[in-house]
């Protein structure tokens, strides 16, 4: 009989995907750890959990090949185990199992109790907000919602997600209380939809009463957010960011479109009127906001005058960050019903496109910040001795950093500081302490 070392007991746990799926491993990792077991973040284990993503081609693509070199491993001894969670598994479950069989068990995103049971552990639900967090410690994800109501066309979140779900103020602030008991100054609040939190549970939307009780967490100095949707935006957020001076001055509201056409196609619920209105409301009411959004390209019927009208606005607009995605042609959505006719080629060139006009917008403000003064937290030390660091205008892996070349003073990470700024290029920025 074999006798298992404490390596072959071990439990690795890989990510893929968005921040949503960062917390869900962080949950069950957590969970595992509470029920005596011995679990790491991609790191050597023998026992393999792949927390797939499922939402476009690019990400089912990683999470397929990311299962098949686990069964690979496996097959050569490497590794004992491989069990499969997350959107990938929800969506595409019955498929996965007669493709790749040598999977041990595949579980969706709502079968958190199942997997802990499959693992040897059991599900705790008096842990609230005991995690094993993955980022660096000081910030941390923290979601206050799962799944979403929308009825976007492209969308296949409510798929794999299910319907918008809270999670309570009192449970969340608790969850915030531990997490800055660990040394956690940033809150990164995640939703597929944090304006519509609070809806089904409290009859009205709560988010601003949410963020003014996470203020009050102590050691909690940065409060950011994410995923705003536009359609129904609560005003009341918008004097919290202004008023509150742990909320950074920074919304991430995805916009996808702004041509009328594609809009109603997309079914987003808003007009390019609307949403214009909306965008001059948020500047007007925190004037020094720093807005990020996400552009779509390429959806069904979206022609060159479409196009046009985009990438004029987004020239129009100057928005502080934005990211931009080519349609993916997802099955069982509305919009698959559509016929995919905007060949990749055009998908491509127009994606470039939006990208260089953002490029030569963020390096005409960013230049304005020469000479300022401005906060940030440190968030690493770079190969070189530099440290790397962000401003409320920043979120992380996504945004802008700022550098400093300090080799003299040692910089602590999380530990706030004043810089200047001394030079800019398109999506950096470079700074003497102060």
């Amino acid at each position: 009989m074999r006798t298992k070392s404490p390596k072959r007991n071990r439990i690795n746990v890989i990510t893929l995907g968005c921040s949503k799926n960062i917390y869900d491993s962080e949950i069950l990792m957590g969970q595992l750890k509470a029920s005596g077991k011995d679990v790491v973040h991609e790191k050597d284990g023998q026992i393999v959990v792949i927390n797939t993503c499922g939402f476009i081609d690019n990400a089912k693509q990683e999470s397929v090949d990311t299962i098949l070199d686990a069964v690979r491993a496996k097959k050569n001894g490497q590794v004992d185990q491989v069990f499969v969670t997350g959107c990938l598994s929800e969506r595409y479950k019955e498929d996965l199992q007669k493709e790749i069989p040598d999977v041990d068990s595949y579980f969706g995103t709502r079968d958190l109790p199942l997997l802990l049971k499959a693992l040897g552990a059991d599900y705790k639900n008096e842990l609230i907000g005991e995690r094993l967090t993955t980022t660096p410690q000081h910030f941390a994800y923290l979601k206050i919602s799962e799944g979403c109501d929308r009825p976007c066309s492209f969308c296949a979140i409510p798929l794999m997600r299910g319907k918008h779900k809270s999670n309570s103020i009192d449970n969340l602030v608790i969850e915030a209380e531990k997490l800055a008991e660990k040394g956690v100054v940033e809150l990164i609040l995640i939703a597929q939809d944090l304006t519509y939190y609070g809806l089904d549970i409290y009859g009205k939307r709560r988010l601003a009463d949410l963020i003014n009780a996470l203020s009050e967490v102590k050691g909690i100095s940065w409060i950011r957010l994410h995923y705003l949707f536009p359609t129904g935006f609560p005003k009341d957020v918008l004097s919290v960011i202004r008023e509150n001076p742990k909320v950074c001055n920074y919304i991430d509201i995805p916009l996808q479109h702004i041509s009328d056409p594609v809009l109603k196609s997309m079914r987003r619920g808003t007009t390019m009127t609307k949403t214009n209105m909306l965008l001059k409301e948020m500047r007007n009411e925190v004037p020094n906001v720093a807005i990020r959004t996400t552009i779509i390209v390429g959806y069904p019927g979206e022609t060159d005058s479409d196009f046009e009208v985009l990438i004029n606005w987004v020239k129009d607009q100057r928005f502080e960050r934005l990211g931009v995605f080519a349609y993916s042609h997802e099955e069982n959505t509305h919009a698959y019903l559509l016929e995919d006719d905007v060949s990749p080629e055009v998908k491509q060139l127009r994606l470039d496109a939006v990208m260089e006009a953002q490029m030569n917008i963020s390096a005409d403000l960013n230049q304005t910040k020469v000479g300022t003064k401005i906060i940030c937290i440190v968030d690493r030390e770079d190969s070189e001795g530099n440290y790397v660091c962000r401003s409320e205008h920043d979120s992380p892996d996504v945004d802008n950093e700022i550098h400093i070349h300090s080799p003299s003073i040692h910089l602590k990470q999380g530990t706030f500081v004043e810089v200047e700024i001394v030079g800019a290029s398109e999506y950096d920025l470079d700074a003497v302490l102060l």
